[in-house]
């Protein structure tokens, strides 16, 4: 089945360009105007996932994003929904309030239909779950201090405790835990964690602020997901903080 695709924007023009080069890349899009009936119809159809224009008529897509990520936990969907954000606003703040708004990226018109098209497919393959050709062992968790990543569920924990996560928020945590001790640029972590040569890089200023809400004690004083002043971040190098596989223990 074709993966579902939910277009929220009120300009006739811009949605029927996203549309149509959707349907070329082989999904099924839908389009509706403003946030209500996006509502309405995310309810009613489940998309797999969300392109929503920043500035609605009423409802900002800001708050569209809350209410879509709230109604998704009230409807007990098994993994978050992913969003897209769209804006003709460039400014670093609005991009950031769409992104702590809970969407995966964010596009700035006027934008290439090609890239947004890319973009759609990436955050799809993330999120999908992996089928297996065979039946295989997974590979166990990673422990790196309090937290458990289990990769191949998609699911990390801290302390026991599960953490709700968007998919570029889990893809950007298991990456750092699989790879302690070393440094990445934010050009390096766009390629490597989400295979984009190209984009805004304030997106991983904001995930890694994120992922530190989530995983910190101190968020503002983060002990596990490092800022390494002038080049960019790193996973706690210290041994007793390694990433492991959970059914080993350290001597």
């Amino acid at each position: 089945m074709n993966a579902r695709v939910l277009v929220v924007d009120d300009d006739p023009t811009v949605a029927e360009v996203v549309v149509d080069y959707l349907r070329h890349a082989g999904l099924e899009p839908r389009h509706v105007p403003d946030g209500p009936a996006a509502l309405a119809l995310a309810e009613q159809w489940r998309p797999d996932l969300v392109v929503l224009d920043l500035m609605l008529p009423g409802m900002d897509g800001l708050e569209v994003c809350r209410r879509l990520r709230a109604a998704w936990a009230e409807w007990a969907e098994p993994a978050p929904l992913p969003v897209i954000m769209l804006s003709a606003l460039g400014e670093e703040n609005d991009r950031v309030l769409g992104l702590e708004a809970g969407a995966d990226d964010y596009v700035t018109k006027p934008f290439s239909a090609r890239e947004l098209s890319l973009r759609v497919q990436a955050v799809l393959r993330r999120a999908a779950a992996p089928e297996p050709i065979a039946p295989a062992i997974p590979p166990p968790p990673l422990v790196s201090g309090p937290l458990e990543v289990d990769v191949a569920a998609r699911r990390a924990r801290r302390d026991g405790r599960e953490l709700t996560l968007t998919v570029r928020e889990f893809d950007l945590l298991a990456f750092f835990v699989a790879h302690p001790g070393q440094t990445y640029t934010r050009a390096e972590l766009m390629r490597e964690v989400w295979g984009w040569s190209f984009g805004d890089q304030s997106t991983v200023t904001v995930h890694v602020r994120r992922v530190r809400d989530k995983v910190e004690d101190k968020p503002g004083a983060p002990m596990l997901l490092r800022t390494v002043r002038g080049i960019g971040y790193c996973w706690d190098a210290d041994p007793s903080w390694a990433a492991v596989p959970a059914d080993i223990s350290n001597p």
